[in-house]
């Protein structure tokens, strides 16, 4: 009997994704630590005192490429990560061109694609 598993102390976890048109998190790190960027796996040779990290997630996910599009055409930043398939999107640059970006971002997907987006946060 000692192999069996008691299962009322396993968790299970259901992920669920709702169909929608939306913006789940608008996130910008100003100055981060320099560790943030060595563990995300970002360019090292950044000067941390004036960078910034944007961070926003899609729905639907294919969504990020048209973010990462906008990022790049708005403001001198650049793409540290874009994933089409969780809907990621990681931008890197100063932070008032971070700013810039994702403000844009938000307002093109309000204004053309009928978008609900959060709030812009910052730490």
């Amino acid at each position: 009997m000692d192999n069996i598993l008691n299962t009322q102390d396993r968790q299970r976890i259901i992920q669920e994704l709702v169909p929608g048109k939306q913006i789940t998190l608008a996130h910008i790190i100003a100055s981060p630590d320099e560790i943030l960027y060595t563990k995300l796996g970002l360019n090292p040779e950044i000067d941390y005192t004036k960078s910034a990290i944007g961070i926003m997630t899609f729905s639907p996910a294919e969504t990020a490429v048209i973010g990462a599009d906008i990022a790049t055409k708005t403001a001198n930043v650049d793409l540290s990560f874009v994933d089409r398939f969780s809907g990621t999107l990681i931008i890197t640059g100063m932070v008032a061109d971070v700013e810039t970006s994702v403000k844009a971002i938000n307002e093109y997907c309000i204004t053309h694609l009928n978008f609900t987006v959060c709030d812009i946060t910052k730490t």
